[in-house]
């Protein structure tokens, strides 16, 4: 397993090790062990989650405040995504600063978005079926969100405006300069 540090600290690239032969592959999605050696952060994942998206569809940007804050480790296991990590921790010098990977089926990687970030991610492909651990339950008065297309943040989603499929939920989010953090 390879770390790799972002720009945004604690937000980690982490690239598995594969082993391939004629008949396939095989790789470790997550040891914990071996994640707390190589990242340096203490995490103990509580719940997992699934989604299955179309091409199009925008979910996010989302996080949790107080004491229900969670730390993720996503990773696609088919198709593809541009993930999207939003640093909103006020004391950070990369305040309001964001990261974007492209997490597929095909290179494996995963991304570490730790507590005191906003998460979100748009499907590139066809179809994508996308796994998170969360180190906290989810809790629905915790839930907080930014709007994807923030004028302060100016994320590039990589799809056309009008092609982005977003939940009623997620289109009337507050901007980043009016959200609770």
């Amino acid at each position: 397993m390879k770390v790799i540090e972002t720009k945004l600290k604690g937000c980690l690239i982490i690239e598995p090790t594969i082993f391939k032969d004629d008949r396939g592959y095989f790789y470790e999605t997550f040891n914990q062990q071996k994640f707390e050696e190589l990242t340096g952060q203490t995490v103990s994942f509580v719940q997992d989650n699934e989604s299955m998206s179309s091409r199009g569809v925008l979910r996010g940007l989302h996080y949790q405040i107080g004491e229900f804050a969670q730390a993720k480790l996503v990773r696609v296991v088919q198709g593809s995504v541009l993930d999207v990590a939003v640093d909103i921790r006020k004391d950070s010098p990369t305040y309001g600063e964001h990261i974007s990977i492209e997490i597929s089926s095909e290179n494996k990687k995963q991304l570490f978005v730790p507590r005191g970030f906003a998460h979100g991610f748009v499907v590139l492909s066809k179809t994508v079926m996308f796994l998170y651990k969360c180190d906290n339950f989810y809790n629905e008065q915790s839930e907080r969100g930014i709007i994807y297309n923030d004028k302060t943040l100016n994320i590039d989603w990589q799809i056309p405006k009008h092609e982005l499929i977003t939940s009623e939920k997620d289109i009337v989010l507050p901007t980043f300069e009016n959200t609770e953090k």
